[in-house]
C-alpha cells in the first residue's frame, strides 16, 4: 500500500474548495472536504495509475465534486500537490499546477 503526502498548497486548496461550499449552503464544505478526503485516500491504491496531464503531475478525478487531484507518484510515495475546480479556465489550472511548490 502506497503512502500519502499532502502538500501545503493542496490543504490550502481543500480549505479553498470548503469555504466555498460552506457559503453556498451550511454543512456541505464539511461533504466537500469528507468526499475529498476519500478521494485522496483512494489513492493509497491506485496512485499512479491515472494519466499524467502536466509535467510530471498525474490527475485523478472526485468522484462527486468536479475536481482534480494532481499529484506525483515515486517510490511508493503518493504526493499531492494541488485540489482543483476542473470549471476553472485550463489556463488558471496551468497556473496554478506551475505555481505549487515540488
Amino acid at each position: 500500500m502506497k503512502r500519502i503526502r499532502i502538500s501545503s498548497d493542496a490543504l490550502s486548496d481543500l480549505n479553498e474548495g470548503f469555504l466555498f461550499y460552506e457559503q453556498q449552503n451550511q454543512g456541505l464544505g464539511d461533504y466537500f472536504t469528507s468526499c475529498l478526503r476519500a478521494d485522496i485516500d483512494v489513492l493509497r491504491i491506485t496512485g499512479g495509475v491515472h494519466r499524467i496531464v502536466h509535467r510530471q503531475f498525474y490527475r485523478s478525478l472526485s468522484r462527486v465534486f468536479p475536481y482534480g487531484i494532481f499529484y506525483t507518484f515515486e517510490e511508493a510515495i503518493v504526493t499531492v500537490y494541488a485540489v482543483v475546480d476542473l470549471r476553472r479556465d485550463p489556463e488558471f489550472i496551468r497556473r496554478h499546477l506551475e505555481e505549487v511548490k515540488t
